[in-house]
């Protein structure tokens, strides 16, 4: 296995900070523990030579490599359920009696491999039942992974992946297939749209504000002025009454924002 020096550690936890945000300063194992096999197997004789490929490669896609084997991708179905609980009983009914357009608009920030979007969607669906063709309700489901979206949209998981959720979803929103694994229903699927994003970009290029934002889990990776930024441009492009949803181990600090702490881990946007 490749090993990585100081002054190449450095060089790449600079790129990745400035380019997505992500704080690699204190992971110098990490990197090079999840990268050197790598380079290894593709005949690289150092971390140098790879990284002067991968940064000047203007396809982007050993740069993508790079961040897909740098990032954690773990999630699953109703993780942090007491914010769905919520979703359910105070998000949408608000926004049921005060959107006029029947115009949901929601939004899944780092989605990883899809449990979450896919869980927002059968809350949803659950939710608006037999009103549900009077509303538009799909969900944006954005990550910096493309190899997670693309598990993602395939919609396939194991039975051990499902067991969070309950028998009646399972009938409702799965179909059994091959091997003992499971696909999200043509209706769930149908619901998501999941796109490559990296919410580092200097401007957010969406038509319109979400009502719903779920950033889950994603700041843990931030500098405190990085998380500062990122918490204000999610604010400038929430609707009015839209309320943001932040991992259980995240906090928005009050002089930092002007978003109204709600419970722990979800906050709202004020109503002009």
């Amino acid at each position: 296995m490749l090993k990585i020096t100081n002054d190449e550690f450095l060089l790449l936890a600079d790129f990745i900070k400035s380019n997505y945000g992500i704080n690699l300063f204190n992971k110098k194992s990490l990197v090079e523990g999840r990268l050197g096999l790598m380079l290894s197997a593709k005949g690289y004789h150092s971390f140098s030579e790879y990284f002067f490929e991968a940064f000047s490669d203007p396809t982007k896609t050993e740069i993508t490599e790079l961040v897909n084997k740098l990032t954690t991708n773990h999630t699953f179905f109703m993780r942090e359920s007491k914010h769905f609980d919520f979703l359910m009983s105070k998000v949408l009914p608000f926004f049921e009696n005060n959107i006029k357009d029947y115009d949901l608009r929601v939004w899944s920030a780092g989605c990883s491999t899809g449990e979450e979007p896919y869980t927002l969607a059968m809350i949803i669906a659950d939710y608006f039942g037999n009103k549900k063709s009077a509303w538009d309700t799909k969900i944006l489901a954005t990550d910096i992974s493309v190899r997670a979206l693309e598990h993602a949209a395939k919609g396939i998981y194991t039975a051990d992946e499902l067991k969070g959720l309950s028998p009646v979803w399972k009938l409702r929103y799965f179909q059994s297939i091959s091997d003992g694994k499971f696909e999200v229903s043509e209706d769930i699927k149908n619901e998501v749209i999941f796109r490559s994003f990296n919410l580092m970009d200097g401007i957010f290029p969406f038509k319109k504000k979400f009502h719903i934002i779920f950033c889950r889990n994603v700041m843990i990776y931030f500098d405190y002025e990085t998380r500062k930024t990122l918490i204000n441009k999610l604010y400038n492009i929430m609707e009015p009454g839209g309320y943001l949803f932040i991992g259980h181990s995240e906090i928005i600090n009050r002089d930092d924002s002007k978003f109204r702490y709600i419970i722990p881990s979800v906050y709202q946007k004020g109503i002009d």
